[in-house]
């Protein structure tokens, strides 16, 4: 049973495609997500003290961006729940960043 499916697929068909794409674009949200700590380790190391670069909540932003839209595709209340408020919380780190 679907929990979106049957509203948005006639607005949005292009969301429910059985497509390999969509697996592409999992992996693609995943990796771009989980990057954000590599890029982090990185930065402390050369800095030698733990520092949070703006790159880490840009890659956390559409990480999380990405990954909710491949939820959204398996139609997975659990899975979209854990995703929803990603974007948002990542995305007021981005704001906060630039009025600095």
């Amino acid at each position: 049973m679907s929990f979106l499916q049957n509203r948005l697929e006639s607005v949005t068909p292009w969301l429910y495609a059985d497509s390999s794409a969509w697996t592409a674009i999992g992996l693609f949200g995943t990796a771009l997500f989980g990057s954000r700590f590599v890029v982090q380790w990185i930065c402390s190391e050369r800095s030698g003290r733990v520092v949070v670069p703006p790159v880490f909540w840009h890659l956390s932003f559409w990480g999380s961006l990405i990954s909710l839209l491949y939820a959204l595709h398996l139609d997975k209340l659990p899975i979209i729940l854990g995703q929803a408020l990603l974007p948002v919380l990542h995305g007021r780190n981005l704001w906060l960043l630039r009025k600095r």
